[in-house]
């Protein structure tokens, strides 16, 4: 896979230049994307659509970004194509714009932006789950330099498959597969001194308490609250992508007259247009940041934090059971194993487990592992194996998830956390 955009010089346009580009190339965008004829692009009403912060900018709820704002590409293309017309300043029709490249998103995704609810669970959305991913795939197939993209379409397979299993809308993670895990890990734990039991950190601890209780609420719950952060990735990455398949460099520029990206996306984006290897690694990392420390940080945060522990246990759970789909990417508990030394009996020892010593709702610890280990490992694959990685984003998504099915692991994964643990002492 080559790269098949031209090489230009990352220089910024003056900020006037940049308002022309966008208002003559933009508009001719918009026309072309929708078929809308300039004469029914000037007589669109935009006016209500102007000025708006939308109510679901995280993804929430079902529906776009607004409820005042339409679902149809066409209706909100002829709405923007009159804004540029009259010379509207882009913050202004900021909402509208977003809205509009992500209804052709998810229009070329075969997504139903109207309907669209993390809320009602994984049985209604397994379908759409494929498509998300699948689309990420498209966009570096058809793009070679958009990475990122692709990282996701492929990291999608583990996401999909370890969090969820496609087999007639019934969960991955069933409640005796948790049940297991939570008993082989508290088996285990409990074979030791309860001075060096004390050493595991809390979601070990957590994990071998909970999860021989979880209940199937819980898990419905937990996958509700990933569907939302897939969403809410999707809401702010597929514009961008969809902008940039569509309409190229202009129509990211307008994106960003309109105050849509912030100076990381635009370095981003900046290293993107530079045609170089140097720059699409450096715009796939810088992609990877926004992701995972900007846009679904908080729910993260928010993630772990509830059901009186449940939420830390799920997610270390699904950390224990991660299965990377990305040729090279270590496993979590490969990658960072769990290690503590502490004091038993007034001695040292070093207590060690077949385990990931971090729990990648948080932050740090997740940004080190998808940044140190992911995004490098994806980078090696897409540069030196362009075919390989063409060929896993060209095969039917939900072929790729069932290679990834947790269920099919859960066996020899219990059986590997219940063996492996020792304690040694210090010299």
């Amino acid at each position: 896979m080559s790269a098949r955009i031209a090489t230009r010089p990352a220089v910024r346009p003056r900020a006037w230049l940049r308002g022309v580009l966008v208002a003559v190339v933009g508009a001719a965008a918009v026309t072309v994307a929708t078929g809308a004829t300039p004469a029914a692009a000037q007589s669109a009403a935009y006016a209500q659509f102007l000025d708006i912060t939308p109510t679901n900018s995280n993804a929430e709820l079902a529906g776009g970004l607004d409820p005042r704002l339409p679902t149809a590409s066409a209706v909100l293309g002829a709405a923007l194509a009159s804004a540029r017309a009259d010379h509207v300043a882009p913050t202004r029709y900021a909402a509208l714009l977003h809205q509009y490249w992500l209804a052709l998103g998810t229009e070329t995704t075969g997504i139903d932006l109207a309907t669209w609810d993390p809320n009602v669970g994984f049985a209604a959305n397994a379908t759409l789950v494929d498509r998300v991913y699948a689309n990420y795939g498209r966009y570096q197939r058809e793009h070679a330099e958009l990475n990122w993209a692709g990282m996701a379409g492929m990291a999608g397979a583990s996401f999909a498959a370890g969090f969820w299993d496609i087999d007639g809308g019934r969960t991955a993670l069933t409640v005796d597969a948790v049940h297991r895990l939570g008993t082989a890990v508290g088996a285990a734990v409990g074979t030791l001194p309860t001075e060096a039991a004390a050493l595991l950190p809390a979601d070990v601890r957590t994990l071998a308490t909970l999860g021989p209780a979880m209940t199937a609420e819980d898990l419905d719950w937990y996958q509700k609250r990933l569907l939302i952060m897939q969403k809410h990735i999707y809401f702010d990455m597929v514009p961008m992508h969809e902008a940039y398949a569509r309409a190229g460099r202009p129509a990211i520029e307008e994106l960003a007259a309109a105050g849509l990206l912030d100076a990381n996306a635009e370095t981003a984006w900046q290293g993107i247009f530079s045609g170089t290897a140097e720059g699409r690694a450096d715009a796939t990392r810088r992609m990877a940041d926004r992701e995972q420390n900007q846009v679904v940080a908080d729910q993260w945060d928010a993630t772990a934090s509830s059901r009186g522990g449940v939420g830390r246990a799920l997610s270390y759970v699904t950390t224990v059971a991660a299965q990377p789909s990305i040729p090279g990417t270590r496993a979590p508990g490969v990658a960072s194993p769990l290690s503590v030394v502490g004091t038993v009996g007034g001695a040292t020892y070093r207590l060690q487990a077949p385990l990931p010593d971090f729990n990648w709702a948080d932050r740090v610890p997740r940004w080190s592992y998808i940044g140190g280990d992911t995004v490098p490992a994806y980078q090696r694959l897409v540069e030196t194996r362009p075919a390989e990685a063409y060929a896993l984003l060209a095969q039917p998504f939900p072929d790729f998830v069932d290679q990834q099915r947790v269920l099919r692991r859960v066996p020899a994964l219990a059986r590997d956390l219940g063996t492996g643990w020792s304690l040694t002492r210090e010299p």
